[in-house]
């Protein structure tokens, strides 16, 4: 019985310390937000750029990236599964033509990392 009961906490600890090492895929990034400052409404697509590291122990997959709701905003990000300890970037592309004004989006990035998505936000003033 002995030999039992001590059979039933070894494979708990070891599923326990198996479990704890495994925190799946991570999404870490250097920055999640821009500030483009005062740009032209004439003056072209402008563009921010978000660095980031899969800091987990499986690869990360970029599974959607939205636009924020505005066809002015064009994001671009990895197709591929990302290895643990690599990298990679997700652009995002802002048109300001035809705008004016303060601007604050935000575009969220949905992957296997976590059960919530990640935003990325996006600031500035267009100026005529």
């Amino acid at each position: 019985m002995k030999r039992i009961i001590t059979l039933m906490i070894v494979a708990i600890v070891a599923a326990l310390t198996l479990s704890a090492a495994d925190n799946g895929a991570v999404m870490t990034f250097d920055n999640v937000s821009h500030d483009f400052g005062t740009i032209k409404a004439s003056g072209g697509v402008v563009t921010a750029t978000y660095r980031f590291t899969n800091t987990g122990n499986t690869p990360l997959v970029i599974k959607k990236v939205t636009n924020g709701g505005c066809g002015c905003t064009t994001p671009s990000y990895p197709k591929h599964p990302i290895a643990p300890g690599k990298g990679g970037d997700i652009t995002i592309k802002f048109n300001p033509e035809g705008r004016r004004g303060e601007f604050n989006r935000e575009v969220k990035v949905s992957s296997n990392a976590s059960g919530k998505r990640q935003a990325l936000r996006f600031s500035g003033v267009i100026i005529p």
